[in-house]
């Protein structure tokens, strides 16, 4: 790696960690929604989003899933596919894939020198700092049009759609995965609200795909859709889709869209993964049916078997079993809580979980609580954290309502000793559950898997 910038001045970043820590640094800038400063610096470096195809994909949950399917697929297909994600939980350079490898460390180090003066210019001007995720933007999108140039994008919006700065972009087609009440300080605390800001992602004569289900969500989307003259897929009326069985190994569901219908096997498990699928699969249809792609059958099927995302229910234990999964919103736990029962035998639930300080846990609550057996409350090593026995008090108050009569709640902010506390309750036939935050998830997947080098991060 050079030490010197093209201009042959000393580079002001010199290592992997350097990078890093002056990307993070940015945090305390906030989430600052709005597009002029990521527009500023686009237009620093001529606009390399241009020259650049992208699925955008935005939703309050499900969008990992989904760029991790249309990942799979379109690199089975033989197709070059970049993947911009968020959060992380293993390492900061899993947000920014080519062909299902994070960027080398000395690419980073490049291309976040390239940024640095822009990035000084900006925040020296009435604009303020870029912050954290603009900057990690700018260099997905550097990574993709200056380094790898993949054949298509995988974009996952960051925070909503309309004011969010992945939004910068013009895709060959958006995907709306669903709506739920997430981040609602900032994106409104309506279903309405919350829609009109994922819609803003549809753009003109942009075919969009949608597996939203509420009718009042819904008719946001479509009339966005509709002012904005772009042809609308929606789940149950232009597609359908049916799960048709599953196990601890997998499901197996049909889809039926306006060209065909297939049966398609995925290794993720819950019902909702085949929500996730089956919009994958229609964004996949629009860009086989007009816009060329070639997606032979076989490979495409094969694409979406392979397709894994971690901390979603994922089983990263046998002896005890342990699953983690990140749900960490109403709609999350929902799902998780019809998942459960669904997809795995057991005689108790040991449940173990941690939250940050700034969500509607009430309503996670009312969704879980019904299954759990032992309920282990902790603390994620993350600054917004919220206290065990804060979240103890909540249970306390909603346990006779929604709790089992004998549930056991335990409290134990260190989180590893929580961990200790899950794998000694977890019986042979019981299931142990890890859920909550991700950046928890992050923490427990990493010693379960001893990744001793594990990072996370938003």
């Amino acid at each position: 790696m050079s030490d010197t910038t093209r201009g042959g001045d000393i580079a002001p970043l010199q290592s992997y960690d350097e990078a890093v820590e002056w990307i993070n640094g940015l945090i305390p800038f906030g989430i600052r929604p709005g597009l002029e400063r990521i527009e500023q610096l686009m237009s620093k470096l001529g606009d390399p989003q241009r020259h650049l195809k992208f699925i955008h994909i935005a939703g309050t949950n499900g969008k990992g899933s989904t760029c991790a399917f249309l990942t799979s697929v379109l690199m089975k297909c033989g197709y070059g596919v970049g993947t911009f994600t968020s959060p992380y939980i293993t390492r900061f350079t899993n947000r920014f894939q080519f062909n299902g490898t994070d960027i080398p460390d000395e690419t980073l180090v490049s291309l976040a020198n390239r940024l640095y003066p822009l990035v000084k210019e900006i925040a020296d001007s009435e604009l303020g700092s870029p912050t954290m995720f603009e900057v990690s933007t700018a260099l997905a999108i550097l990574y993709y049009a200056t380094v790898s140039f993949p054949d298509v994008v995988v974009w996952e919006t960051g925070l909503g759609g309309r004011m969010d700065v992945t939004n910068i972009v013009n895709p060959i087609v958006s995907v709306i995965t669903n709506v739920g009440y997430d981040h609602t300080d900032i994106l409104g605390d309506t279903l309405e609200q919350i829609a009109r800001e994922k819609a803003g992602i549809i753009k003109p004569g942009v075919p969009v795909v949608s597996c939203v289900s509420q009718p009042e969500a819904i008719q946001v989307i479509r009339e966005t859709a509709s002012k904005q003259g772009a042809t609308l897929y929606l789940a149950g009326e232009q597609f359908t889709y049916e799960r048709l069985n599953g196990d601890e190994t997998g499901q197996t569901f049909s889809f039926a869209g306006p060209f065909r219908h297939m049966e398609i096997d995925i290794t993720l498990l819950g019902e909702h993964q085949c929500s996730n699928a089956a919009g994958a699969m229609m964004a996949l249809e629009v860009l086989r049916q007009y816009m060329a792609f070639v997606l032979d059958d076989e490979e495409l099927l094969e694409g979406f078997r392979q397709a894994a995302w971690a901390g979603r229910l994922e089983q990263v234990s046998t002896s005890p079993r342990i699953v983690l999964d990140g749900a960490h919103n109403p709609e999350g736990a929902q799902t998780l809580a019809k998942s459960l029962p669904q997809v795995y035998s057991y005689k108790k639930l040991v449940l173990m979980m941690g939250m940050l300080s700034n969500k509607h846990h009430e309503a996670y609550l009312q969704h879980i609580l019904p299954l759990v057996d032992t309920l282990i409350l902790t603390e994620p090593n993350f600054r917004r954290k919220m206290n065990a026995a804060d979240l103890a008090h909540l249970v306390e108050k909603l346990r006779p309502s929604y709790a089992k009569t004998h549930l056991k709640i335990i409290v134990e902010g260190d989180w590893k000793k929580a961990l200790g506390l899950l794998q000694s309750h977890t019986e042979a036939e019981d299931l142990g559950v890890v859920s909550g935050t991700l950046y928890l998830i992050a923490d427990v997947r990493a010693t379960l898997m001893y990744q001793t080098d594990s990072e996370k991060g938003w």
